[in-house]
């Protein structure tokens, strides 16, 4: 396996035990450790970590509870938005007493978009039949908004665009983009989940001409929408993948500054469809494996979770690189991953993949 050169790691010390590892990210301030023993404790630091992020960016610090506000309900967030506020994601505002779509709609969507060759890069690709089609390209959609605030995100740049000013596309635009090599679409962010009205118009007109539909995504959209983004990747021959980014929801909320309630509930909803057209996989699920937080014991309740449901759901473990405000850890390493592996195959699990090989370090 090839690997990265071992690299000088700094040591960072955590505010609740104190205990020094270069295991630790600065920014969140807290340990693994603590996060499982002394929740309480260590997710209040990891909150102010997540609400200085996203001061830098303009966004809210917190989903707004606004009382007698309007409600959005497009995501597990469930902002209710005060008169002058905006919702999490950026994307609603409430003017006058109405709530404001800044984009998200289906004639306005917040994206950029790009040809990507196929076979591509797409965590799912082993598993499609996107992977045969040399010549052909995947429409690669990129949402810039997003209902979490991952501290590690490595598309973080979305947080740079301005809903207020910047060019927007109707779902038709968008649909006209493919042209007759294009295979597939995947719609990924930032996150599909703060835009769906306009990513499911979009697929639609794009399913009218035969193009496979598939998703990259949280899992926090309305369950009725999630029904409906599956519906479409059962019909055309595509797949929803899941990030599952951890089991425990503590560990989920410190990393991401959301609970993993509503995508753990999702994912379970797709997964009965299983069997509605097993080949190639309707739904896939993928978890990052961030060095000193996300190790093979989370893995394995990942993995049991997924087995539980159905065990022929692909499983991909995704090398982390140091990114946005977790640039001090380390790449992940060979052992990290290997040992993930064998606790999601311990679970259960058939069909398992390390993803990102080449991200992989002998850091720790």
């Amino acid at each position: 396996m090839w690997h990265l050169p071992r690299t000088e790691l700094p040591e960072q010390v955590c505010k609740l035990c104190g205990a020094r590892s270069h295991l630790i990210a600065a920014h969140l301030g807290v340990c693994l450790a603590c996060i499982r023993s002394r929740p309480q404790e260590a997710l209040e630091i990891a909150d102010a970590a997540h609400a200085a992020a996203r001061r830098l960016f303009g966004l809210p610090e917190r989903p707004p509870r606004t009382e007698e506000g309007r409600r959005c309900g497009l995501c597990a967030q469930d902002c209710v938005i005060g008169e002058g506020e905006r919702g999490f994601c950026g994307l609603r505002e409430v003017r006058d007493g109405k709530l404001r779509h800044l984009a998200g709609t289906p004639d306005r969507g917040l994206l950029h978009w790009y040809r990507d060759p196929l076979p591509t890069n797409c965590v799912a690709d082993p598993f499609c039949a996107g992977h045969t089609q040399r010549g052909k390209h995947n429409l690669a959609v990129f949402y810039a908004a997003c209902t979490m605030d991952c501290l590690f995100c490595q598309n973080w740049h979305f947080r740079e665009s301005d809903p207020f000013h910047s060019d927007k596309l109707t779902a038709s635009q968008l649909a006209e983009a493919a042209n007759p090599r294009t295979y597939c679409v995947c719609y990924f962010g930032g996150d599909p989940a703060s835009q769906m009205p306009h990513a499911l118009a979009a697929s639609r007109l794009l399913a009218e001409r035969g193009i496979v539909i598939c998703w990259e995504t949280n899992g926090t959209a309305h369950p009725r929408l999630m029904d409906r983004a599956l519906d479409l990747s059962l019909a055309t021959g595509g797949c929803v993948k899941f990030d599952l980014k951890a089991f425990d929801d503590n560990l989920h909320r410190a990393l991401t500054g959301a609970s993993n309630r509503r995508t753990l509930a999702n994912f379970a909803r797709a997964a009965a469809r299983f069997d509605e057209r097993p080949e190639p996989p309707p739904v896939v699920a993928s978890t990052l494996l961030v060095p000193g937080y996300v190790d093979a014991e989370e893995v394995g309740r990942v993995a049991r979770f997924i087995a539980d449901l159905d065990p022929r759901i692909p499983y991909v473990l995704l090398g982390f690189a140091p990114h946005f405000f977790f640039p001090d850890l380390p790449r992940t390493s060979v052992r990290h991953a290997e040992e993930a592996e064998a606790a999601a195959r311990a679970a259960g699990l058939t069909r398992v993949r390390i993803g990102n090989r080449h991200l992989l370090s002998r850091d720790y």
